[in-house]
């Protein structure tokens, strides 16, 4: 199975948290799960704030690549079309808000979920959450804004 990511065309590939052609980045991976979407990632030694704790800028990166990730694949779907299908759909951060509500541990996997909350015409929001060891460590909410086909390279 694809990740959303992997419908991305190499000039929206490279950013930090979900490109694929960012050597040095996260280069996450968002799945469908039922009616949310996932990521899982495992922070390193280099992701840390504190010693056992998780970076919160990481946690930040984590939920807003994977909402909108998540926000082009739920505009799919709404269309009924496939992510690769023309024209392509790409989304940018419009806003962001996360909430730390607990010390988020390093050197466990980390997961996010996202649920789709509203789809618009040129937005879509969605609200995260970020899980260690099954303790929501974090909530987030995005709201995606799409890009102009102009902006976007065949």
């Amino acid at each position: 199975m694809k990740a959303f990511q992997d419908y991305y065309a190499e000039d929206f590939s490279h950013c930090y948290g979900c490109g694929r052609l960012n050597e040095h980045g996260l280069q996450i991976k968002s799945y469908w799960e039922g009616e949310e979407s996932v990521v899982k990632f495992l922070p390193d030694a280099s992701h840390i704030s504190i010693p056992g704790f998780v970076y919160g800028g990481l946690i930040a990166s984590l939920i807003d690549c994977h909402c909108v990730g998540t926000a082009a694949a739920a505009k799919y779907l709404e269309e009924g079309r496939d992510m690769d299908t023309e024209p392509a759909l790409r989304y940018v951060t419009g806003s962001l808000k996360v909430n730390f509500l607990a010390p988020t541990p390093l050197g466990v996997e980390l997961e996010v979920r996202g649920k789709v909350i509203e789809v618009k015409e040129r937005k879509v929001l969605v609200e995260a959450k970020l899980l260690a060891n099954g303790k929501i460590c974090a909530t987030g909410e995005v709201v995606a804004v799409r890009l102009p086909e102009t902006m976007i390279s065949k």
